[in-house]
């Protein structure tokens, strides 16, 4: 047989692991974009992050208000994401695979990742809230979907299925950010972005900052749902989306690729703030 012969067949892992190492590089090389922005650049990014979400949340109502049908609604929502990977914004949970691999191959601290974390979160939730109040003012008529699909989180009970929906959540975005990674195709790289839209808005998964928006329209509806049950639901739907993001995809990517993250932390600066200072 043929080496050609042989590759195709799959003897050798070649082929596959020349399509890791791209994809590793250029997951590292774009969480290391992401971890030496300024402060200022990140909450700009994240509140038009928040916009952007709120555009698919604004689309997700629309269906659902006309079909009461979850599933097709969670397909438009996928306009959301469209425009946040189109217009190079940031979501929270987006941040999950890429900026933790470059920490660990020395690419960047532990402190960029919680600058980076914490300002995109505040920002995302600043620019949704405000587009939400702009889309109830709107379209009035839409409250009482609003209020029907918020009252679905804020009203769920804490509990194993609450949690596995959160961790759920969580893992179904960073998976989308990896497939987003995985190819060099924009074409590819958009079919990614609606799966993960539909799974999220199409089954409900709890979604920090996706479902806050929609909390956020019940709010400014006058839906008589307070920040209160906001905060109560948000907190535990925030820790379970990030245990989902590290646990069920980051971690186990990276040790997929614990080679090449040894090779990029041997030829790591010591500093790697100082060395992106001087590039």
């Amino acid at each position: 047989m043929s080496e050609e012969r042989r590759r195709e067949v799959g003897e050798t892992e070649a082929p596959v692991e020349d399509e890791l190492h791209e994809s590793f590089e250029n997951t590292v090389a774009e969480g290391a974009e992401r971890l030496h922005r300024t402060f200022r650049t990140i909450v700009v990014t994240g509140v038009f992050g928040g916009m952007e979400v709120g555009l698919g949340v604004m689309a997700y109502l629309a269906v659902m208000h006309e079909t009461g049908n979850h599933l097709v609604a969670g397909i438009a929502f996928s306009v959301g994401l469209i425009a946040l990977f189109l217009a190079h914004s940031e979501l929270f949970t987006e941040n999950f695979l890429m900026p933790i691999a470059a920490v660990a191959a020395k690419e960047g601290s532990v402190k960029q990742l919680g600058k980076l974390w914490g300002g995109t979160l505040v920002a995302n939730l600043a620019g949704g809230w405000i587009f939400m109040w702009i889309v109830m003012q709107a379209f009035p008529q839409w409250t009482s979907t609003v209020e029907e699909s918020a009252r679905h989180f804020t009203e769920a009970p804490f509990s194993l299925q609450t949690v596995a929906l959160a961790v759920l959540g969580g893992s179904t975005i960073t998976l989308m950010s990896r497939m987003q990674q995985g190819t060099s195709s924009d074409p590819a790289k958009i079919v990614a972005t609606v799966i993960g839209g539909f799974l999220l808005a199409g089954l409900q998964l709890f979604h920090s900052i996706l479902d806050s928006l929609l909390i956020f329209g019940a709010i400014h509806s006058g839906a008589g749902i307070t920040y209160l049950q906001w905060l109560g639901w948000f907190g535990y739907t925030l820790l379970f989306n990030i245990l989902g993001g590290l646990v069920l995809v980051t971690a186990l990517r990276l040790l997929r690729t614990k080679e090449l993250l040894a090779e990029r932390r041997q030829d790591a600066p010591e500093d790697p703030d100082a060395a992106h200072r001087q590039a």
